[in-house]
């Protein structure tokens, strides 16, 4: 059984989507949390949903932009006094940006998309690791996406981003293994959230619910993916259940991405 009694768990983007959903499921085990995102509001509703599953547990948040190295370090820095350790790192904050094809694509909405989803990656695992290195002990998940297994289209800045912090999890984990640090990554494909619902409506802006309909009909299920089950992987991967999985990338999409 999964147990975090004891565990500190850090978490960035935890103001909505799969880092809200990831505080609860870990929280509902007996985790201590360090939570962060840009979102004052988006924390607090976190810190809500949290009191209502597990009114006992610890946390502390901390509203920060993860593409400023300065304010990654703070969170860290915030972390360590407030708990003393880092046992389980999500290193989940990401944007999709605008959507056009590579000839359209804005070339600031690129940087953009990749110093949040690429550059806080980064900032996170160096930071974090430093102190897991330390400890001798600790798992991280980063955030891909099926974006970064393969190509989707319109989304420049998020595929290269994703591609990304898919080689950056392999290179950490075969750095940090005999440390005794886990580093994987989860891909999620199609999982109703804020982010997917936006991108539904850049498709269509005047009835993205039907573009919503279209979209999840090539996938094996008939359906979207609910945060809560990319969590239940999450938390798995933040375990010590998990000890032995290491710069894996768990693509969690209703097998879309094996679709030919």
């Amino acid at each position: 059984m999964i147990s975090f009694t004891d565990k500190v768990v850090l978490i960035t983007g935890a103001g909505s989507g799969l880092g809200r959903a990831t505080a609860v499921a870990v929280a509902s085990q007996g985790a201590s949390l360090a939570l962060v995102d840009i979102s004052e509001k988006g924390l607090a509703e976190t810190r809500a949903a949290i009191a209502q599953v597990a009114p006992e547990a610890k946390s502390i948040v901390v509203t920060a932009d993860v593409s400023d190295e300065a304010q990654v370090a703070a969170y860290v820095a915030a972390t360590l006094e407030a708990f003393g350790r880092i046992d389980g790192f999500f290193n989940n904050a990401g944007i999709e940006g605008k959507q056009n094809p590579t000839e359209a694509y804005n070339s600031d909405e690129f940087a953009k998309v990749l110093s949040i989803n690429l550059s806080g990656v980064f900032f996170g695992l160096k930071h974090v690791l430093a102190v897991m290195k330390t400890q001798n002990s600790g798992h991280v998940v980063n955030t891909a996406s099926v974006g970064g297994i393969r190509g989707i289209g319109n989304q420049s800045g998020y595929a290269a981003a994703k591609h990304g912090v898919v080689g950056l999890t392999r290179n950490s984990a075969v750095e940090y293994g005999e440390f005794g640090i886990t580093i994987n990554a989860v891909a999620p494909g199609a999982i109703w959230t804020p982010m997917v619902e936006n991108s539904m409506k850049q498709l269509d802006a005047e009835n993205p619910e039907k573009a919503a309909e279209q979209f999840i009909q090539s996938n094996p299920t008939k359906r979207y993916g609910k945060a809560d089950e990319v969590a239940a992987v999450v938390a798995f991967l933040l375990s010590d259940a998990a000890s032995y999985v290491n710069a894996q990338v768990v693509a969690i999409d209703g097998g879309q991405s094996q679709k030919y």
